[in-house]
């Protein structure tokens, strides 16, 4: 029973995590209309520049996240301004097409990281790396659990700006139907670009909270690009709460496949749901969160 209490507890913690990062897709796949696929790579740029200020500048990556957010968040605008819109506003050009360009995207930076960084695995080690909280005979990481709480603040800050705020409610008239929220005097093409910078913000922010606990190196991004994937799809697309759960499902599902099973079928555990919820739920969670 201590094993399986230990095992949950883990799961939810690094299932928080993996929530905002699935809830950073699915705000792009709401508003765009596709499945970025350079997610992953996104955050992989994100742990790079939080572990370049904590390497030069001995910035801890809690607070680095101030700077790497911001940085992000532009750069994604960047991207989704001049790769992604103009293949947006042609209506010749499929979807598919768009999808392609963020795969494109994705092979690019991390090439671009393997050149400058090499394929070396880099990680942070901080004062409070391997300290460990007790719970009864549950332990806790200490930095994973600063993660979740900072990941929690996030989510709730998102769901503020998008429940209680201008910004929130022209992103959700986008999502819901560009042409009519055009014609209500909301520029589409500034809420598109926003909306991947915020997108990318959220993955950025998780990255520089992923950064004390995961090893950093260049194909880590296509990894994280899959879990966001599999995140979205849990959720239902689209589906912000959705996102959250099918976080937490991810983040214990895999916890429970390395403890009883072998680190190694970790990600396949994972895969595995994805797979038996695609087939018999194929709308993801979203049928059970109703939102």
């Amino acid at each position: 029973m201590d094993m399986f209490l230990q095992t949950l507890v883990s799961g939810l913690l690094i299932g928080g995590l993996y929530a905002i990062i699935g809830i950073g897709m699915t705000l792009i796949m709401g508003v765009l209309g596709i499945i970025n696929l350079a997610h992953g790579q996104i955050l992989m740029v994100a742990m790079y520049i939080t572990w370049i200020l904590w390497q030069s500048f001995g910035i801890d990556p809690y607070l680095g996240m101030f700077i790497t957010v911001p940085i992000v968040f532009y750069f994604g605008q960047f991207l989704a301004k001049y790769l992604l819109h103009p293949l947006i506003e042609k209506d010749s050009i499929l979807p598919e097409n768009q999808v392609l360009m963020t795969v494109g995207i994705g092979m690019v930076l991390v090439e671009l990281a393997r050149s400058i960084f090499s394929s070396d695995y880099r990680s942070v080690q901080t004062g409070y790396t391997d300290v460990v909280w007790h719970l009864g005979k549950i332990s806790l990481s200490m930095p994973i659990v600063i993660d979740f709480f900072l990941a929690m603040l996030l989510t709730l800050g998102l769901f503020w700006l998008l429940m209680r705020t201008d910004l929130g409610r022209a992103i959700r008239a986008t999502a819901q139907d560009k042409e009519a929220a055009t014609l209500m005097g909301i520029s589409a093409k500034k809420i598109t670009i926003l909306t991947f910078g915020l997108g990318s913000a959220l993955t950025a922010a998780a990255g520089s909270l992923f950064l004390p606990i995961y090893y950093l190196y260049p194909d880590v991004g296509p990894l994280f690009t899959l879990k966001a994937f599999v995140i979205t799809i849990l959720g239902g697309l689209g589906s912000t709460v959705g996102a959250i759960a099918g976080g937490l499902v991810l983040g214990i599902a895999e916890t429970f496949g390395a403890t009883y099973f072998s680190m190694g079928y970790r990600d396949a555990v994972g895969l595995v749901i994805f797979l038996v919820v695609l087939i018999f739920f194929p709308g993801g969670l979203k049928r059970f969160t109703k939102v």
